[in-house]
């Protein structure tokens, strides 16, 4: 019985990964930020005219929600931007 619910796990788990490898890879990625502090990236905020306001580089996680993206960066400062276009870069 046993070797019959290992199997059928590892069916479902190729199954699952090769239909959409897209996303596996995406929660790949998601996890390997969580467990090492976040990616390497650089965030940009700019005007509504384009014009530049200001930049952070490091390795950080970026979260969003309706009215602001956050993040701490590599300083351990909360960072909260409200209003303006943000750019999220992975480098």
């Amino acid at each position: 019985m046993k070797k019959k619910l290992i199997i059928a796990a590892a069916v479902t788990a190729c199954v699952s990964i090769t239909g959409c490898t897209a996303s596996f890879d995406r929660e790949v990625k998601s996890f390997s930020s969580n467990w090492n502090g976040g990616l390497n990236r650089t965030v940009t905020v700019y005007d509504y005219n384009g014009g530049k306001i200001k930049s952070w580089s490091g390795k950080f996680d970026v979260s969003e929600s309706e009215n602001e993206v956050y993040f701490d960066d590599s300083d351990g400062k909360r960072v909260i931007i409200h209003g303006g276009i943000v750019v999220n870069e992975e480098n």
